[in-house]
């Protein structure tokens, strides 16, 4: 018997409220129409990117699989490194377990790949870094092997690899000729574009119904290399996302509060000495303290700031309850979580709130990182061989999908959080 296929689109920030208008566009139409779904899908907390595709990856939450943000971080408010190698991860993911069980990889875009030893076919979300570098060195850099490279290069001429839908439409082109050229069992493809238009934009206007548009525009190019290769009625099409947005209303500096409390010393427009420091994660946040004889008194000045109820915290998690009650953990001790339309910057100096820019993630229009049961939510929707027809399930966490891909492949993942979405499945 032939084995099955599976592409997943992870379009980011796609929430179920946008699925009215991508219901009616001709690709969802051609090719997902009247397959499975789950109406919203429980993400992980944070609502972050990086965090949310490795536990759609691994099929587990952030305290097992290390990965509590973007960045790797450390301490200042500067530019860090993304977490974009697969070195950081803590778990086994679906790439890994795919090889094991003798199939075929492919990752386009998918976080925290870099360098995977077990994807056969791999442009890792990764990019130049300075000025002097090129793309085809980053992306060799990064595990991008020589075959795949003669791919990239076919896109890469006039590419801003860090624009919507420039970036995005690369990403697809370069999954369409690996599917069409190569057919790997799994490919997994992350497009940004919709999460970019949200952050620029707010939640809901006409740039994101342009984003929706162009990914039902890259879910049809997708389904049609498989269909070049006659692979297509032996292919499971996967469209998944991994987080929802809120609109800001502004972002305050927790680290000036900090400084003006006695925990961080700023002298010249940068740090002199350090108690503690919080650092952002949009509208969630982490505080890590490096005086630990400063833990309690750095606990209950953020409750303080919470009490008050005009600095932007409606919770402050310790490391132990944010591990208990929503499986994040970490070196950080305590968490702070939004009141809802307040996201946090690093900056160190006054004035104490920030500026809105397109440049940051967490200082956008609108942004992620609040508690998964917040906002608008994502979605899985699903139609091929081994999907049933017409079967929905209301709510699922994200963690279901790594082992329901597994299943699929006709392998098992052991030891992960998630469980086998039976329902969805022709079994």
């Amino acid at each position: 018997m032939k084995k099955s296929k599976l592409i997943v689109l992870s379009a980011d920030a796609l929430v179920s409220e946008d699925m009215e208008l991508f219901k009616t566009l001709p690709n969802f139409k051609k090719y997902l129409a009247g397959g499975a779904c789950v109406r919203t899908v429980k993400t992980c907390y944070p609502t972050i990117t990086y965090p949310a595709h490795t536990s759609i990856a691994t099929g587990v939450y952030p305290d097992k699989h290390g990965i509590t943000g973007n960045d790797v971080y450390y301490p200042e408010p500067v530019n860090r490194p993304w977490v974009w190698f697969h070195e950081y991860v803590k778990a086994k993911d679906i790439f890994t377990c795919a090889k094991e069980a003798n199939r075929t990889t492919a990752g386009v875009f998918w976080p925290v790949t870099g360098n995977h030893p077990d994807i056969d076919y791999l442009i890792d979300e990764y990019w130049t870094q300075g000025k002097d570098d090129t793309r085809q060195a980053a992306f060799a850099r990064s595990g991008t092997s020589p075959e795949v490279m003669k791919i990239c290069e076919r896109y890469i001429t006039g590419w801003n690899e860090r624009s919507h839908p420039g970036a995005d439409i690369f990403v697809i082109n370069c999954a369409a000729d690996i599917i069409r050229e190569y057919s790997p069992d799994l490919i997994m493809i992350h497009p940004a574009n919709i999460d970019g238009y949200r952050h620029g934009n707010g939640l809901f206007n006409e740039a994101v119904n342009k984003g929706i548009r162009e990914t039902d525009e890259w879910l049809g190019q997708l389904c049609r290399a498989a269909e070049d290769r006659n692979e297509l009625e032996n292919t499971n099409i996967v469209l998944v996302s991994d987080h929802g947005q809120l609109e800001i209303k502004r972002s305050i500096k927790y680290n000036v509060l900090l400084s003006d409390a006695g925990f961080l010393k700023v002298e010249d427009g940068k740090i002199a000495d350090m108690k503690a420091y919080v650092r952002s994660g949009g509208m969630a946040a982490y505080c890590y303290v490096y005086d630990k004889a400063e833990k309690d008194n750095v606990y209950k000045y953020l409750c303080h700031l919470r009490d008050e109820g005009i600095y932007g915290v409606s919770e402050v998690l310790t490391e132990a309850e944010a591990r208990e009650k929503h499986r994040l953990g970490g070196e950080f001790d305590f968490v702070l979580e939004t009141d809802g339309y307040t996201s946090f910057s690093e900056g160190i100096t006054r004035p104490l709130t920030d500026s809105f820019t397109k440049d940051d993630y967490r200082l956008g229009r609108a942004t992620h990182g609040y508690m998964p049961d917040k906002g608008p939510q994502p979605v899985f929707y699903a139609k091929g061989p081994d999907f049933k027809n017409g079967a929905v399930l209301e709510r699922c966490d994200i963690v279901d999908e790594a082992p329901t891909f597994a299943r699929i492949l006709g392998t098992e993942m052991k030891d992960v959080d998630g469980r086998v979405l039976t329902e969805l499945l022709n079994e």
